[in-house]
């Protein structure tokens, strides 16, 4: 550890966790080009760790980084060519401590959130900080301390990261990397429900898109105690997933005839008490709204990437509130790794694939066309 970063370091090291000059890490250059490159390892300041990474999952919102840019902001603008490293659910081991850290100890494991707010204007304040009014002015001049790493800032995709001490939750022993990097998966589907209202036990649930987040929404739902919980999708082999997680009905859109009647049939006539829509296309929105009793709550944690229209009307006439969720707010992670620790749902069925760090154009293949059945596909960046 000779290098001229680290001796001016005012921090803490260890000779245990040595950090090299520079790391392997993947840039976006213009879109869906990624370039495997060194880049200069960063050294944590007050209030920051620096960690290494040891296992980085793909999310749906990487592939549309890569390949739209939205919602990464860098410096103002899009992300494309300007060295930016993208990736937001990881984990790793804290290997440097700023100056004055003391939450933390070099050798702990750690999983990531993705935001640290400004910590000033009124939304940070309000522990919404995944809503920072200063979102993506963390640069140059206009440097309001904001961060959200993958989106704002370098993200995962790389070896070692600089992150605050508030976006870090301990992970227990017991748990393995790849499960470690659920955690925001998980947060972002309990961020949802706590938004709905959070005391959902023995109200009715249903979850539209057995993706990740789906998948992982009727597991909270369930160790939350909602019930009946039913998933709704296209795919045989995710329901099922969703089945083993605590699910007590799964309904395949494409074999029923009216999925709004399929579901009053199983809660009543009067629809279900929340739905958690996490499929983002016009259809399943406005099949929500259908599904939805009146002053039922709609979450939406999913996006289109277009403009749609929906049934206002009826959400109007209903009493029918629908929120939006961005990301993992109020703390939500904690409450998520809490029920993951315990064992209240088994988070590892949602892993089904795990590439090197030189393997990630192949594992954004994966994820994006769903090869070989995939849906959590992880990074080993040190495999």
């Amino acid at each position: 550890m000779d290098y001229e970063g680290v001796k001016e370091f005012k921090g803490t090291i260890s000779d245990a966790y040595p950090i090299p000059k520079t790391m392997k890490a993947w840039i976006l250059g213009d879109p869906d080009q990624l370039t495997l490159v060194e880049k200069p390892i960063e050294m944590p300041k007050k209030a920051e760790v620096l960690l290494r990474i040891d296992a980085v999952a793909i999310c749906a919102t990487d592939l549309d980084v890569i390949s739209y840019g939205p919602p990464a902001m860098i410096e103002g603008g899009l992300p494309f060519n300007k060295q930016f490293t993208p990736g937001h659910e990881y984990m790793g081991t804290v290997v440097a401590l700023g100056p004055s850290v003391d939450e933390f100890k070099i050798g702990e494991r750690v999983t990531v959130e993705i935001h640290s707010g400004c910590g000033q204007c009124k939304r940070c304040r309000m522990g919404m900080y995944t809503s920072c009014h200063n979102y993506g002015l963390n640069y140059g001049k206009v440097d309001k301390g904001h961060r959200a790493n993958g989106f704002t800032t370098d993200g995962g995709f790389k070896q070692y990261a600089v992150n605050n001490i508030n976006t870090l939750i301990k992970v227990p022993d017991k748990m393995s990397d790849e499960e470690a990097t659920l955690v925001v998966t998980a947060g972002t589907s309990m961020y949802g429900l706590t938004e709905l209202g959070g005391l959902i036990a023995g109200e009715s649930v249903v979850v539209i898109g057995p993706g990740p987040i789906g998948l992982l929404g009727v597991a909270v739902a369930k160790a939350l105690g909602a019930g009946p919980v039913t998933l709704i999708g296209t795919r045989d082999d995710r329901l099922n997933i969703g089945k083993r997680l605590g699910a007590d009905y799964i309904l395949n859109v494409k074999k029923e005839k009216d999925i709004v009647t399929s579901i009053k049939n199983i809660v009543g006539q009067n629809g279900a008490d929340y739905v958690l829509e996490c499929a983002g296309t016009e259809q399943a929105l406005n099949d929500a709204i259908m599904m939805t009793n009146r002053g039922g709550k709609i979450c939406l944690a999913a996006f289109p990437h277009e403009p749609i229209k929906i049934n206002i009307p009826h959400l109007v006439i209903n009493n029918i509130y629908m929120y939006g969720i961005r990301g993992e707010g109020k703390s939500a992670t904690h409450r998520a790794m809490a029920f993951m620790s315990e064992g209240r749902f088994d988070a590892k069925l949602v892993h089904t694939h795990t590439f090197n760090l030189e393997e990630l154009p192949k594992a954004l293949k994966h994820a994006r066309e769903r090869i070989d059945g995939a849906i959590k596909v992880v990074i080993k960046p040190w495999a």
